[in-house]
C-alpha cells in the first residue's frame, strides 16, 4: 500500500473545496487564537471580543498541565473546536463555550462557576455537551453512551447550539485521531458514522456530515479509503478536464439564456463513492457519475429557468431527476437534481439551487437557527424549531425507553442514513417523507398514534390494498379506521419500518398489557433476588423503590413493575441499583437520596405541624397552608398528588404525572413536598376543574354528539376548542367542572363509545 504521507497528500489535491483538510501542523496557542479572532470578526458585527478573550485566558490557564496524545497542550483542541464553530458562523456564547466545553469535565472548574463568570447561556451550553460522570451502578460502554446521548439530546431540546458543540468537537478529534490506538480508532469511527455524521445530516450541516464520514471510512475501511485516494488521483487531471469542459459548456448557454448563475463542478466525496460501489456491488473504474456540477442562481424561478437549458443542451437519465425545491428535505435541503449524459457518453449530476439554498444545504441548522445580535444588542431567533420535528420525536420516545440498549438501537434506526425516502400524500394533498419500504402502518402512525392504534385497512390512489402494501412515491393514502378494533397486531412490528410506528406500537401493548406485566415484573424480581442469594426484605424499601421511580422517571412503583415485565427495564439493573443504596445504608456512605432528604429537613416548612388546608388538601407538615390548583395539569379527587413550595404563593398542587413535575430539574426539587387528598373531599360533592383532549375523525354531527354526552351526565362545560388537520384528525380541548377521579373516568368512557372518537387524553402539563 503506498505511504500514507503521500496518499494525504494526494487527498489534498482531489478533494481541494474544504472538506477534508489536512492534518493541522502545530501552531502555537496564541497564533491559533488570532486565527480564531480573525474568523470572528469576518462575520460578526460587533468588534466586542472580550467575552472570548476571557473564555480563552480561563481556558488555557484550566488546561495548563494537560496535554493531548499527540504531545499538544490540551488548549490546542478547544481552540480548533472554536474555529470550527467560527467557520460555521455562529454566535459569540457558541464560541466560547465550544473554547470551555472540555473545562467542567477535565478540570477543577464546576458549571455554577461558569455561569458566574460567562451567563447561564453559556453554562448550559457547557453542561449540554459534557459527559456524565461514572455512573453509580456497573455499565457497559453501550449503557454509558446511551446515558450520555440522553443527556445531549434533552440538552439539545433546550438549546440546538449543544449539537453544534458536539459535533464541532467531534469533527476535530476525528481529524486528529491518528494519535490514539487502533481498536480506538475503530470505536469512534463507528460511533461517528452510527450517530453524529447522521445527526449532522438531520441538521442539514453537509460541510461537517462528509468530512465525518470520509474520515470515518478512512478508520473503518482503511484499505478501500486509501485504494479510493490512490484511483481517484491517479486520472485526476483526465476528470479535472473533463469537468471543466461540462462547467464551460453549461456556462455558455446559461449565460445566453439570460441567466446570472455561479457554476462550478467536484468530485463527490469518498464515502458517497464508497457507497455506491457497495450498494451497486461495482468497482470504481464501473462508477462513471463521480462528478456533480452546482448552479448557483438568484431566485427559484432561475432554477427551473436553467433546468430547461439544461434540459436541452443534455439527455437526461430517466428517473433520475429530484425536485427537493417543491419538496424540501426533512434537514430544510433544497435544490434540483438531474442525472445526464455528457457528450463522451459519460453520466454526470447536475444540481441547481439558489444562494440561500446553498448556504442551507452547507450550513443547514446553523444558517438559520442562528442567535444573530440585532443592532440593539438583543438576540433574536430565526424561529427554526419546527424544522426539529424528529428531535421532539427521539424525546418523546426515549422518555417511554428505560432499556439502554433498546435506546441506541432505536436511535440508530432512526438515524440510519442507509435508508432512503419515499414521498407520498394525505387524502388533501398534504405530503409525507417515510423512509423506502414503508407501508400504510407506517403512514397511519405518522399522522397520529390514535389513527395507527385504530386502523384496519387502507386504500391506495382509490383503491384497497393489504396493509404490508409497500408504499411507492406520489401515492395518494387513505386510512381507514374503526372504533371497534382491537388494537394492532404484534405482526405489525415485523413489517413496518419507522421508527416512530415501531415505538409507538410497543407503546399500545405496554399499556394494554400492563396489569400482566406488572405480575411478571414481581416474579423477575423475586426469582433475581433468589438467584444472586439477595434478601428481598433488604432491598424493597420505600426509600429505595422511590430512589429506582426518580433514576427512570416512572410515577409509582406498578410502572416500574410493568416495564420489567415487558423488558423496557431490566431486573438486574432495578436490583442492583437498591443493593448498592441498602449496602451504603450499612456503611454510612451518603446518597444522592441522603442529600435531598437533608435539604428537605433543613427546610422552614418541614419544621411545621402537619395539619390540613382550607382547600381539601392536607400537605405534609403544613397547617393551614395557602394552596392553589396547578392549571397545567388539572388535578381533581382521586389522583395521585404531589406539592410544589412555591416563593411566596403557598403549595401549588399537582398530579404526580404532570410533565412539569416529571421534568422538574433537579435543584427544584428540594420544593416537593407530600400533599394528600382529605376524606371528607374523597366523598363531597365539590368542584373541580378537568380538562381532556380528544382526538377523532373529523365528520359532521361529531360536536354536536360529544356535547349531548356531557350534558346527559349533567356537566357544564366551561370551554371546548376544536382543531382539524388537514388529515381529517379532529382535537378537541375540553375543559369542565368534576367532583372526583371516578367521575371523570366515567365520562371518558362514555365518550369513547361515540362514533368516530379515536383516544382520549388528559392534560398532563
Amino acid at each position: 500500500m503506498p505511504d500514507e504521507k503521500e496518499l494525504t497528500e494526494k487527498t489534498e489535491l482531489v478533494l481541494d473545496d474544504g472538506r477534508i483538510e489536512a492534518l493541522e501542523e502545530f501552531k502555537p496557542p496564541e497564533e491559533l487564537y488570532n486565527d480564531l479572532i480573525t474568523r470572528v470578526y469576518k462575520y460578526h458585527p460587533s468588534d466586542d471580543i472580550s467575552l472570548i478573550e476571557k473564555a480563552y485566558r480561563l481556558a488555557s490557564d484550566a488546561h495548563k498541565d494537560q496535554a493531548r496524545k499527540s504531545g499538544e497542550p490540551y488548549i490546542i483542541h478547544p481552540l480548533y473546536v472554536a474555529i470550527i464553530l467560527a467557520d460555521l458562523e455562529m454566535d459569540k456564547e457558541t464560541i466560547v463555550a465550544g473554547l470551555l466545553h472540555d473545562v467542567v469535565e477535565d478540570t477543577f472548574f464546576t458549571t455554577e462557576e461558569i455561569e458566574e463568570n460567562f451567563g447561564n447561556d453559556v453554562a448550559l451550553l457547557v453542561d449540554g455537551v459534557t459527559k456524565l460522570g461514572k455512573l453509580q451502578y456497573d455499565e457497559d460502554k453501550i449503557e454509558v453512551q446511551a446515558e450520555n446521548l440522553r443527556k445531549m439530546f434533552l440538552a439539545m431540546a433546550k438549546d440546538i447550539r449543544v449539537i453544534i458543540i458536539k459535533l464541532a468537537d467531534r469533527l476535530h478529534n476525528m481529524r486528529t485521531l491518528e494519535h490514539m490506538a487502533p481498536e480506538k480508532q475503530q470505536e469512534k469511527a463507528r460511533e461517528t458514522l452510527d450517530i453524529y455524521s447522521p445527526i449532522a445530516q438531520r441538521l442539514g450541516i453537509s460541510k461537517v456530515k462528509v468530512e465525518l464520514d470520509d474520515l470515518s471510512l478512512k478508520y473503518l475501511e482503511p484499505n478501500i479509503y486509501y485504494d479510493l485516494v490512490e484511483k481517484l488521483s491517479t486520472r485526476k487531471s483526465e476528470r479535472e478536464k473533463y469537468v471543466q469542459d461540462i462547467v464551460n459548456e453549461v456556462s455558455v448557454h446559461i449565460k445566453n439564456a439570460g441567466i446570472e448563475a455561479k457554476i462550478d463542478g467536484r468530485v463527490k466525496h469518498f464515502f458517497s463513492i464508497f457507497k455506491k460501489m457497495r450498494n451497486q456491488n461495482k468497482t470504481i473504474d464501473q462508477i462513471y457519475d463521480l462528478f456533480a456540477v452546482r448552479i448557483i442562481v438568484d431566485s427559484v424561478k432561475d432554477c427551473y429557468a436553467a433546468l430547461g437549458v439544461i434540459h436541452e443542451m443534455y439527455k437526461p437519465i430517466p428517473g433520475r431527476f429530484k425536485d427537493y425545491i417543491a419538496m424540501p428535505k426533512d434537514n430544510m435541503y433544497q435544490s434540483l437534481h438531474t442525472t445526464l449524459i455528457g457528450t463522451a457518453g459519460q453520466p454526470f449530476e447536475i444540481q441547481i439551487r439558489t444562494y440561500e439554498m446553498h448556504r442551507t444545504a452547507e450550513y443547514g441548522i446553523a444558517a438559520h437557527w442562528k442567535y444573530k445580535e440585532a443592532a440593539d444588542g438583543k438576540k433574536i431567533s430565526t424561529g427554526e424549531e419546527e424544522k426539529l420535528a424528529w428531535l421532539r420525536e427521539i424525546l418523546e420516545w426515549q422518555q417511554d425507553t428505560s432499556d439502554n440498549r433498546e435506546f441506541l438501537n432505536l436511535l440508530k434506526s432512526d438515524l440510519d442514513l442507509f435508508a432512503d425516502n419515499v414521498y407520498c400524500f394525505t387524502p388533501t394533498g398534504d405530503v409525507k417523507n417515510l423512509p423506502a419500504g414503508s407501508n400504510p402502518i407506517d403512514f397511519a402512525y405518522s399522522i397520529h398514534s390514535a389513527v395507527g392504534n385504530k386502523m384496519v385497512g387502507a386504500r391506495v390512489n382509490g383503491k384497497l390494498v393489504s396493509i404490508d402494501y409497500q408504499i411507492c412515491n406520489g401515492d395518494k393514502i387513505e386510512i381507514l379506521t374503526s372504533q371497534n378494533s382491537k388494537g394492532p397486531s404484534r405482526d405489525w412490528l415485523n413489517v413496518v419500518k419507522s421508527t416512530q410506528a415501531k415505538n409507538k406500537i410497543n407503546q399500545w401493548f405496554k399499556n394494554e398489557f400492563k396489569d400482566e406485566n406488572i405480575i411478571k415484573g414481581k416474579d423477575l424480581l423475586q426469582n433475581y433476588c433468589k438467584a444472586k442469594g439477595i434478601n428481598q426484605m433488604d432491598v424493597m424499601r420505600p426509600e429505595y423503590m422511590a430512589a429506582i421511580m426518580k433514576k427512570y422517571g416512572f410515577k409509582d412503583w406498578e410502572s416500574v413493575l410493568a416495564a420489567i415485565g415487558h423488558g423496557g427495564l431490566k431486573e438486574g439493573q432495578v436490583i442492583n441499583k437498591m443493593k448498592e443504596l441498602f449496602d451504603k445504608d450499612q456503611t454510612g456512605a451518603m446518597t444522592d437520596e441522603d442529600v435531598l432528604q437533608n435539604v428537605e429537613e433543613n427546610s422552614p416548612v418541614k419544621m411545621l405541624q402537619k395539619g390540613k388546608s382550607q382547600s381539601g388538601i392536607v400537605v405534609k407538615g403544613i397547617h393551614d397552608v395557602a394552596v392553589r390548583f396547578s392549571k397545567c395539569c388539572s388535578p381533581v379527587p382521586g389522583d395521585e398528588i404531589v406539592g410544589f413550595v412555591t416563593r411566596g404563593r403557598g403549595v401549588s398542587i399537582h398530579r404526580t404525572d404532570c410533565i412539569n413535575i416529571i421534568h422538574l430539574p433537579e435543584l427544584e426539587r428540594a420544593r416537593l413536598i407530600d400533599a394528600e387528598w382529605e376524606e371528607e373531599t374523597l366523598e363531597g360533592s365539590e368542584k373541580y376543574l378537568a380538562e381532556i383532549t380528544i382526538f377523532a375523525n373529523n365528520r359532521n354531527g361529531l360536536l354536536a354528539d360529544i356535547s349531548k354526552a356531557l350534558t346527559e351526565k349533567n356537566i357544564d362545560i366551561l370551554s371546548m376548542n376544536i382543531k382539524v388537520s388537514k388529515q381529517g384528525i379532529a382535537t378537541m380541548s375540553a375543559a369542565f367542572m368534576i367532583s372526583s377521579r371516578d367521575e371523570l373516568n366515567r365520562i371518558i368512557d362514555k365518550l369513547r363509545n361515540i362514533e368516530s372518537v379515536l383516544d382520549i387524553d388528559r392534560t398532563t402539563g
